[in-house]
């Protein structure tokens, strides 16, 4: 065993034994490292494990007091001040209670802050109920869970601005630019920009309660209403706009077809100029579905020099015909839905051939053609015909 006290006197054998020397050597002992370090080892300290401590401001002769290591770190916690302490692995704690001042960088994988203030700060998960910072910009920012009840930014930049789910109650921003705002799910009570640019505004689901905007791009707005102010609507303008055919010159043939009207089409109107036929038949006009319908027509027309007329195989023109009459004429083809068409035209004729006249017929299927014919063999001779078309 190793020396673990070393007596400052030394009696020789058969020498004379003093009370001074008995003294000295117990009052000049000295206590060596060998009193520690030569004790077996505790790898475990328990709260109940009891050790020695000196008492401080007591006279040297007292003796040492024993606490136990719950009572010591208790107490040493509780009162103590210490500076610089750096602890490598985990802390647990129950309630810390005062100001702390933990890192100017932190993670915090869980828990609850009620006031954070901080210039850097990555938080994951949790609730921050109050965040105040004086002035903070910031080029990214990821907020992966949670609710920011307010953002407020006066001056300042968002590059992209992605939230896959919560709510923006109130997002003002009086100059900047939103370059992409993308909401999958939510809803955006007010946005309100009086300066700047949202270059794309993606919403598959929610509602823009009131966006108030000058639109320079192509839009859709599949509810509610929309106020063109002073702009002009041209017919280029339109999704079904006014389609003119191509005019076709009536001076041959037996018949003049217009074939691929669309479907969308509520409207046709036939244009006569000039036009005439190398007979006297009555010229009128048939309408078809895929095909040309050469029967089921009420047609009745009436001419100045002759009483009315009426057909099942066409919309006439005028109730009487002379080879050297000459017919201008505007005829309109209405839808009145279900298929069903109305024609009404009046018919200005060179030789007193004028005429007004209506009719109706429903077809099978969306109107996509229509014909300008007499009785299938008499020739045009003269004028000009074409169609124009809206929905």
């Amino acid at each position: 065993m190793a020396i673990i006290l070393n007596r400052t006197t030394t009696f020789a054998t058969n020498g004379t034994v003093t009370a001074a020397g008995l003294h000295n050597l117990i009052d000049d002992t000295e206590i060596y490292a060998g009193l520690i370090t030569t004790q077996s080892e505790l790898t475990t300290v328990g709260t109940a494990d009891q050790l020695l401590i000196a008492v401080y401001g007591v006279s040297d002769t007292e003796t040492p007091r024993r606490a136990t290591v719950q009572n010591l770190f208790d107490d040493a916690l509780t009162n103590g001040t210490y500076t610089d302490g750096h602890i490598s692995g985990n802390l647990t704690y129950g309630i810390a209670t005062g100001n702390r001042t933990i890192s100017t960088s932190a993670t915090i994988t869980t828990g609850t802050i009620p006031n954070l203030t901080s210039s850097t700060a990555n938080i994951t998960l949790g609730t921050i109920p109050t965040l105040t910072t004086g002035t903070t910009t910031s080029t990214a920012a990821n907020i992966t869970n949670g609710t920011i009840q307010t953002l407020t930014a006066s001056t300042g930049t968002i590059g992209t601005f992605n939230s896959t789910t919560g709510t923006i109650a109130t997002l003002n921003s009086t100059t900047g630019t939103i370059a992409t705002l993308n909401s999958t799910t939510g809803t955006i009570a007010t946005l309100n920009s009086t300066t700047g640019t949202i270059a794309t505004l993606n919403s598959t689901t929610g509602t823009i309660t009131n966006l108030s905007t000058t639109l320079a791009g192509d839009f859709t707005i599949t509810q509610g209403t929309g106020t063109i102010g002073t702009a002009k609507v041209t017919p280029t303008n339109l999704s079904q706009p006014f389609t003119s055919g191509v005019q076709v010159a009536s001076t041959s043939g037996t018949a003049i077809d217009f074939t691929g009207i669309p479907s969308w089409a509520k409207r046709v109107t036939v244009m006569l100029n000039g036009v005439s036929i190398t007979g006297t038949s009555l010229m009128q006009v048939q309408i078809g579905s895929s095909s040309f319908s050469t029967s089921g027509y009420v047609s009745n027309v009436w001419t100045a020099n002759v009483t009315n007329t009426s057909a099942t195989t066409g919309f006439l023109i005028s109730a009487t015909n002379a080879n050297t009459a000459v017919y201008h004429a505007n005829i309109l083809i209405c839808t009145l839905g279900s298929n069903t068409w109305l024609e009404s035209h009046s018919a200005g004729g060179v030789g007193g051939y004028n005429a007004i006249g209506g009719g109706s017929i429903t077809l099978g299927g969306s109107l996509d053609r229509i014909r300008l014919t007499a009785d299938g063999t008499q020739t045009f001779d003269a004028g000009t015909v074409n169609i124009m078309y809206e929905g």
